[in-house]
């Protein structure tokens, strides 16, 4: 069976934690083939992001359009979309190339606190890019900003996840990662709720964690798994990934993308 493709467009991350360096090492765990559409270049290390460059809508297009008219994408996820235009840009490409296997990651700000949407920028992407989303993947922060509610509880998160679907994606999961309890994520297909337990992982080391868990998601959608399989598959490898993550740099560094792998070369599988 041919390799599925999956086209991120999304920020570069210099530290290459988060963003497309970690979607692509995502992409490629999960046995599909990443394809990239830079939308802007961030020089960036485990401390913090110290500056930002949003491409020309020009080369963000051409970009896309020189995937698509060859390779073509089995399933696409956005990550970093800092601006409006950028955000009307893509989901006109989206539309333009029918690409229905969407996975919309709602980037606002960085593990280091940093903003990487401009306040503009939040309606267009509610108007006009989550009504094209199969599913959209926002931690509870994200979830509060979309939603307009306040999350403490699991049940909070449950109406969290009910109002963003009334924007128009076809699944919402609300990521529970920032929890003080248990790292509990909920799936809300428009009818039902699905939970997906996570122990904490007791570590500093988690840049990139929703960039990482979108792209992998965007790969196991593109595979033809079901969204529940592919959640519980996602809800595995990242915890792995926070549980075997890397001590890089000097402030929160990247989980392990390949874990998997070098779990099954420890256990001597390949």
């Amino acid at each position: 069976m041919a390799m599925k493709k999956v086209m991120t467009i999304a920020g570069s991350d210099s530290g290459a934690g988060a963003g497309i360096q970690a979607d692509l090492k995502a992409i490629a765990a999960m046995g599909a083939y990443g394809t990239t559409a830079i939308t802007s270049i961030t020089a960036q290390n485990t401390l913090g992001v110290k500056g930002v460059y949003n491409l020309p809508l020009e080369i963000i297009e051409v970009q896309i359009d020189t995937v698509m008219e060859d390779i073509s994408a089995d399933a696409v996820k956005t990550g970093m979309l800092a601006t409006r235009e950028i955000i009307l840009l893509v989901s006109k490409k989206i539309r333009e190339y029918k690409m229905d296997k969407l996975v919309v990651d709602p980037v606002m700000v960085a593990t280091s606190g940093d903003i990487l949407l401009e306040n503009d920028a939040v309606e267009t992407l509610i108007h006009e890019l989550m009504p094209l989303a199969k599913i959209v993947t926002p931690n509870i922060k994200e979830a509060e900003v979309l939603s307009g509610l306040t999350i403490h509880t699991i049940h909070d998160m449950e109406a969290a996840a009910k109002q963003i679907a009334k924007m128009g994606p076809n699944y919402v999961i609300v990521k529970g990662g920032h929890r003080r309890e248990d790292a509990m994520d909920i799936l809300y297909d428009g009818k039902e709720i699905f939970y997906f337990p996570g122990e904490r992982v007791n570590t500093n080391n988690t840049h990139g964690t929703g960039c990482t868990y979108s792209a992998a998601l965007a790969a196991c959608i593109a595979q033809e798994m079901t969204m529940t399989d592919a959640v519980s598959r996602v809800k595995q490898y990242i915890t792995g990934g926070l549980a075997n993550s890397l001590v890089i740099g000097k402030g929160s560094g990247p989980v392990d993308h390949f874990w998997m792998l070098n779990a099954s070369h420890k256990e001597g599988k390949i």
